[in-house]
C-alpha cells in the first residue's frame, strides 16, 4: 500500500471533478495535495472505511471522534475548505464519499474500496447517542437528551466556558474579554425585559444559573429558574447560595410544561429553543404566553438556520443529532417569529448577532485547547474531540452565514392597550458602543 495518499488524492480529484481543497497523509505516511494546504489526516484505512459506508458527515465525524482522522495545521481553514464537500454541495456536487456510490464513476468507486480494505467500519464511538426511547420531544426523551449533552461534569463546561458559566452567544465590544461579553449579554437580556425590583422572571433553561443570578443581583428581581439536567441544578444552587441570593432565586429540575405558578412578569429563554423541536414549539409558545401577566415580555434567543427549499430534509444535522444535541431542530428566523405571533405575543424587537457567536465559539475552543489535556481527563478523548469540532465547525457555520442566532423580544400585549415599550425601541443599547 505504497503511496497511499497519491492513490487517494487522485481518486478523490476523479470522484469530485475537481482539485482537493487539503493536502493529504495517509496511513503509511504519504502526502499528496496541495503544497501550503493544512492536512488532513487519516491515520487508519478505517476513517476511509467509516467515510466510504456512511457517506457525507456523519462518516467524517466518526472516523474524527474516535482519532482515525485528525489535522495538521489551522482547524479553521481545514473546515472551511471542506464546508462545500459536507455541507453546501448542489447537485453537480456531490461531495467525496456519495460520489463513490454513483454508478458512472464506478471504476473509480471500485478502487476507493479496494484502498479502504474489504473489512466493514467498527462500530460507531461510545460518544454517539444509542438507545433512544420513546416520540420525539416527549418528556422523557427530552430528559435523555438533555443529560446526553449537559450531565457530562460541571468542571468541563466551567473550562470551556470560562467563569462566566454562561453557555450562549456572548455580545461583544472590540478588545472585551469573553467574561465582559457575557455579562454584556446578560445585561442586555435584563434591560430589553425591563426588569424592575421584585419582578418574577422565569428563566427558562436557565443552565447553571448565570442569567438568574445576574437578574437578582443587578436589578432586584425575583427568579424562577428550571432545567433539566440535574448536574446544572447542583452548580447553580451552589453558586446562588455563595452569592447569598437564596432568598431571591430557586431553581427547580422541572420542564418548562409543567410550571404552573404563573403570572410572571418577564420570562427569558436563552438557547434552550432549539431543544424544543417544531413538533413542539407552538406548544412551547402557548405555554409561555399563558405564564406571562399582561404586558409581560418574553425574550427569546434562539439560533436559526438558513430557509431551504426542502425544510423537512434540512431540520436535523447529523452530526449535532448524533453527538451534541440529540433531537436538536434549528428553524428559520421567519417561522420562529410567525409561531410567536400565532400564539398571540406582538414581536416588538428582533435582533441579530451571527457574528457574535463566532467570535464567542472561537474563544471556547481556545479555552478548550489550551487545557486539552484536563479536559480529556475530565470527560474523555472522544467526547473531547466532539466538543472540538462542534465548536469550530459552528464558527465556521457562524461565518459563513449557514446558520445565525437572533433575539425576539415579545410582549403579551393587552387588547385592547399597549405594549409598554419606549417609543424608541433600542433604547436598551443607549450609552453602549
Amino acid at each position: 500500500m505504497a503511496d497511499a495518499a497519491s492513490r487517494l488524492a487522485n481518486l478523490a480529484e476523479e470522484l469530485l471533478g475537481g482539485p482537493l481543497p487539503v493536502r493529504l497523509r495517509a496511513w503509511d505516511g504519504s502526502e499528496a495535495g496541495p503544497a501550503g494546504a493544512p492536512v488532513l489526516i487519516l491515520r487508519d484505512r478505517r476513517a476511509l472505511r467509516r467515510m466510504i459506508w456512511k457517506p457525507g458527515e456523519l462518516g467524517v465525524v466518526r472516523a474524527w471522534v474516535a482519532g482515525e482522522l485528525d489535522v495538521e495545521g489551522d482547524l479553521y481553514e481545514v473546515l472551511d475548505r471542506l464546508s462545500g464537500l459536507l455541507w453546501e454541495r448542489d447537485g453537480d456536487s456531490p461531495g467525496l464519499f456519495a460520489a463513490a456510490r454513483d454508478p458512472r464513476l464506478r471504476a473509480a468507486a471500485r478502487s476507493l474500496l479496494r484502498l479502504a480494505g474489504p473489512v466493514p467500519p467498527p462500530a460507531p464511538p461510545a460518544e454517539e447517542v444509542r438507545g433512544r426511547s420513546g416520540g420525539r420531544h416527549t418528556r422523557r426523551r427530552d430528559r435523555q437528551a438533555i443529560s446526553h449533552h449537559y450531565d457530562v461534569g460541571n468542571e468541563f463546561y466551567e473550562l470551556v466556558l470560562g467563569p462566566s458559566m454562561v453557555y450562549s452567544c456572548a455580545y461583544w465590544t472590540p478588545g472585551g474579554t469573553l467574561e465582559e461579553a457575557q455579562r454584556d449579554k446578560l445585561d442586555l437580556v435584563a434591560r430589553k425585559l425591563d426588569l424592575k425590583e421584585g419582578d418574577r422572571l422565569l428563566d427558562v433553561g436557565c443552565g447553571w444559573g448565570s442569567m438568574a443570578l445576574h437578574a437578582a443581583r443587578e436589578y432586584g428581581a425575583r427568579v424562577v429558574g428550571v432545567t433539566l439536567s440535574r448536574e446544572q441544578a447542583t452548580c447553580a444552587r451552589k453558586r446562588i447560595a455563595e452569592e447569598g441570593l437564596t432568598d431571591r432565586i430557586e431553581i427547580r429540575v422541572q420542564d418548562y410544561r409543567d410550571v404552573t405558578d404563573g403570572p410572571y412578569d418577564a420570562i427569558s429563554s436563552i438557547g434552550m429553543a432549539e431543544h424544543v423541536g417544531a413538533v413542539r414549539y407552538r406548544e412551547y409558545a402557548d405555554v409561555l404566553y399563558g405564564l406571562l401577566a399582561p404586558g409581560g415580555r418574553l425574550l427569546n434567543h434562539q439560533i436559526s438556520r438558513r430557509p431551504e427549499p426542502d425544510e423537512a430534509a434540512y431540520a436535523i444535522d447529523p452530526f449535532i443529532d448524533a453527538y451534541v444535541f440529540p433531537d436538536g431542530e434549528l428553524a428559520p428566523m421567519g417561522r420562529t417569529l410567525t409561531t410567536l405571533e400565532d400564539a398571540g405575543f406582538e414581536v416588538r424587537d428582533v435582533e441579530a448577532l451571527r457574528e457574535h457567536y463566532a467570535l464567542t465559539l472561537r474563544r471556547w475552543v481556545a479555552n478548550l485547547e489550551a487545557d486539552w489535556d484536563r479536559a480529556v481527563r475530565l470527560v474523555s478523548p472522544g467526547r473531547a474531540r466532539v466538543w472540538r469540532l462542534y465548536m469550530a465547525a459552528s464558527a465556521v457555520s457562524f461565518e459563513r452565514n449557514r446558520i445565525g442566532v437572533n433575539q425576539f423580544l415579545a410582549v403579551k400585549t393587552p387588547v385592547p392597550g399597549t405594549s409598554g415599550l419606549p417609543l424608541r425601541t433600542r433604547a436598551w443599547t443607549e450609552g453602549t458602543d
